[in-house]
């Protein structure tokens, strides 16, 4: 059996008294788009920030590409990371660099690509996106909320990443933007034969993105399955979450 992009076993992560993961499991194939669905607060971006080693568990095991990452020296750490990509919530732009600088942040801090060859790169991440070559020496005030998307994904891609994670790729977008940046991530993911990683509580997004589709809930994953099986997933906590409705398994346990 070939080995799993990103394996999770039993890891536990809290914050004081608050229990965020909690006996949580989960196992990507390469190539996979899995898309990690979920209420606020749910532990979502702590999963992204544990594979990325941002955070560390308080107990289990986290391997990518068959390494285990809890407990390693942040060089390794580094090289692995060196491999992955990720759009941010909001972009996450710097404010004091133009775009291509922005696009080509990580191959000049962390590849020590040179400035010439990295501004091609990213002029060439941005037409991949949709943006022409004038937008290169925009910087991120004169851009739009679309277009910082863009300019995030194309950063996130600059590097041709082997594994990509998007947090909240359409927050704070209209619905027609939202289906561009959507589309925009499948065909870039799909390019890349990148395995990617998003989290998400927008179910148009999650159905448009993933093949993989995985719910949080209470600290572990309680159902995960292909995106076809989703609407006869079986389980009230997902058919609640999906279709939007107070009433439910989730509702109740908040009531109490």
């Amino acid at each position: 059996m070939s080995i799993p992009k990103i394996e999770m076993q039993h890891v536990y992560k809290s914050f004081g008294n608050k229990k965020v993961l909690e006996d949580f499991n989960l196992t990507v194939s390469k190539g996979d788009s899995l898309v990690i669905i979920g209420g606020s607060g749910s532990g979502k971006s702590v999963t992204i920030k544990s594979i990325l080693g941002l955070l560390k568990p308080d107990k289990g095991s986290i391997k990518v590409d068959g390494r285990e990452i809890v407990g390693i020296g942040s060089r390794e750490l580094e090289e692995i990371n060196s491999h992955s990509g990720m759009l941010f919530q909001g972009a996450a732009l710097f404010d004091s660099l133009n775009v291509w600088q922005n696009v080509s942040f990580g191959l000049v801090q962390g590849k020590k690509v040179n400035l010439k060859e990295a501004r091609l790169i990213a002029i060439d991440k941005l037409k991949d996106v949709g943006l022409s070559s004038e937008v290169a020496e925009l910087y991120p005030d004169e851009l739009s909320g679309g277009m910082k998307k863009r300019v995030g994904l194309a950063r996130a891609i600059a590097s041709n990443p082997e594994l990509i994670f998007f947090d909240e790729p359409t927050t704070g977008l209209d619905p027609i933007m939202s289906d561009v940046i959507n589309d925009l991530i499948k065909r870039c993911v799909d390019h890349l034969g990148a395995t990617a990683i998003t989290i998400t509580h927008d179910m148009s997004s999650a159905r448009k993105i993933a093949n993989k589709i995985g719910m949080l809930y209470q600290g572990k994953i309680i159902w995960q399955g292909s995106v076809k099986d989703l609407d006869v997933s079986g389980n009230p906590y997902v058919e609640q979450f999906i279709n939007g409705r107070a009433a439910g398994p989730i509702s109740m346990e908040v009531r109490k």
